[in-house]
């Protein structure tokens, strides 16, 4: 049965990658993580890269950018439509011919949205200037990144996701209210939000501490899904930036550098709050379910 950690305390599915979620009571658990999560993204028309928040030069404004489905999304069905919301309060629906052009508007860029990635998947991301943030030394530069089964594919190794998924590298992200407390601890002048980590599972749980840095290699039990914990989270420069409520801050990342740089399976250390997962075991989860660990 396993050892109980703590209970969900949040549940988040994220309709567009990069844009703001939604925050659930309960969610369906699947293969691909919750169902409907990333299910759509942002295609840059002239690079045909993946448009992620974390190029903060080409796509500042994408973050502030918010995104829910239309209908909750059903087993072994379509994904429904969404409604994207901008920050000057207009909107529009995915299924509306002018989807396209009011996100290329919106971003003074042309875009068009998604429903499948790319097979070179691919994203430019911005290293902020942070020591100890990246183990090849990127500081203010933006680096060309592979992501999801295009990365897998690129070091010879089986992908966690599917073809097709915007996933960066694994279907589900969990974080403990542990780690959220121990970074208000380490940088008191700074808003600890759970939106600045964009995880699927928020735990409660007690202590202070990254208590997750020990689920690694460990199986995670919620309600009745189950997830097998693969990697700790490397954190990046999606932490830093404002969204709605919440100001830039580097602190949280910097504060993460120093006091939370860990080892990533073989390439290196990072920064690192929260972690990766695989699941073992599909069906609903519900905000205060039981979280086990064996």
């Amino acid at each position: 049965m396993g050892t109980e950690v703590g209970s969900v305390a949040e549940l988040w599915r994220f309709p567009v990658k990069s844009m703001g979620g939604e925050r659930l009571e309960e969610a369906e658990l699947t293969e691909r993580g919750l169902l409907g999560d990333r299910g759509y993204a942002l295609i840059d028309v002239n690079t045909g890269k993946v448009v992620s928040a974390k190029s903060t030069g080409l796509f500042p404004n994408v973050l502030s950018c918010g995104a829910s489905f239309l209908a909750a999304p059903q087993l072994g069905q379509e994904l429904p439509p969404v409604r994207i919301s901008f920050p000057d309060g207009t909107s529009v629906t995915s299924d509306s011919r002018h989807i396209d052009g009011a996100l290329s508007s919106c971003l003074e860029r042309e875009v068009t949205l998604a429903r499948v990635a790319p097979d070179d998947f691919t994203i430019d991301q911005y290293h902020p200037d942070v020591e100890n943030l990246d183990p090849e030394g990127h500081r203010d530069t933006v680096v060309e990144q592979k992501l999801g089964s295009a990365l897998f594919s690129a070091v010879g190794l089986q992908s966690p996701v599917p073809e097709g998924a915007f996933f960066d590298l694994f279907p589900v992200s969990v974080m403990t209210t542990s780690t959220l407390t121990r970074l208000r601890e380490l940088v008191p002048a700074s808003t600890i939000d759970p939106r600045r980590f964009r995880m699927n599972v928020i735990v409660a749980t007690e202590e202070a501490s990254f208590l997750e840095n020990d689920w690694v290699g460990r199986a995670l039990g919620l309600g009745r899904g189950r997830l097998g914990v693969a990697l700790p989270d490397p954190r990046c420069v999606m932490t830093t930036l404002a969204q709605d409520g919440l100001s830039e801050d580097t602190d949280v990342l910097r504060a993460l550098a120093r006091h939370n740089r860990i080892q990533v399976g073989d390439i290196g250390q990072f920064p690192c709050a929260g972690v990766y997962a695989v699941v073992e075991a599909t069906g609903p989860v519900q905000t205060g379910a039981t979280v086990t660990v064996d």
